[in-house]
């Protein structure tokens, strides 16, 4: 069976959406992710089916939409490949909107866009939390703005999902101690999630009982590396392994985040540059990922 590909958004985030992206008539909208049509109609409405574009990498589900946009009278261009790639051929675009999350915003997608036009997007990771992204192209093919808030997710972009955690290793092996920061981290306060999320923006994170004990699984498939956290004597303990370690940059970058006053993500900030890539910035502080 294979694993979805699409799903059907809230109306009301629809229109949220659309809204933030600020469109007027005349622009040329590319959409990333056709899904059931239901945006891609909203936007020929507003625009005419002519100035838009939409990519959705799976042909039965562009199939599926191609009908009742049809029934609706609309006739926009249904490109069916790979959304982060974006669509050269219809570039450039005033606006380029997505319903599906990424990791880092794709290069293309600022490439065919006009200089002072809005890329609009979710960015998150493999802790799962994300959020709505609106960012203005400048002429020297960078982009910068800023989170809007509102805790916004989307099925990341095939191409980001995270790799199958197979094997895991000796987690009994390693190196063992105290730490302040238990994993609530990983399932409670958005912000903090994100945050925890930059500083191991490859790691996954998993439970598993292990010899009666609940354990919390930070591991990073690709780069060994993995931290184990345990309850013990109402404290939690860490044993990492592999390069580096995980949860020590999960600590530092929190209590960075905390002493510059714990801003809300609404507050964060996103630059993409050719030489620097994604760059997530807060009040007071920076990180860079992508």
């Amino acid at each position: 069976m294979r694993a979805p590909t699409s799903s059907s958004t809230m109306p009301s985030l629809v229109v949220r959406m659309l809204e933030e992206l600020r469109v007027e008539y005349g622009h040329r909208v590319l959409e990333i992710g056709t899904g059931t049509g239901y945006s891609t109609a909203l936007l020929c409405h507003r625009l005419g089916d002519g100035s838009v574009v939409s990519v959705e990498v799976d042909r039965e589900v562009s199939g599926r939409a191609a009908a009742p946009l049809g029934a609706c009278g609309y006739q926009p261009e249904l490109v069916v490949g790979d959304g982060l790639a974006g669509h050269r051929e219809g570039a450039p675009y005033d606006r380029v909107i997505a319903t599906c999350g990424v990791l880092t915003m794709p290069g293309s997608w600022i490439d065919q866009t006009k200089p002072d036009g809005i890329v609009l997007a979710t960015v998150g990771g493999w802790l799962y939390a994300s959020e709505l992204a609106r960012l203005t192209v400048h002429g020297d093919g960078t982009a910068s703005g800023r989170f809007l808030g509102g805790q916004i997710s989307f099925m990341l972009a095939r191409p980001h999902l995270p790799p199958p955690l197979g094997l895991l290793p000796d987690l009994g092996s390693g190196e063992e101690r105290l730490t302040t920061l238990g994993p609530n981290l990983l399932t409670g306060d958005w912000t903090a999630r994100f945050v925890a999320q930059l500083a191991a923006p490859r790691a996954q994170h998993i439970s598993m009982t292990i010899e009666g004990r609940t354990q919390q699984i930070l591991i990073d498939v690709e780069a060994g590396a993995w931290a184990v956290l345990t309850e013990v004597d109402g404290g939690w303990t860490v044993r990492q392994g592999g390069p580096g370690r995980l949860w020590n940059a999960v600590e530092d970058q929190v209590a960075r985040w905390r002493s510059d006053g714990a801003p809300a993500l609404d507050r964060f900030e996103i630059t993409v540059t050719p030489d620097e890539g994604q760059v997530i910035r807060w009040p007071g502080g920076r990180w860079s990922r992508g």
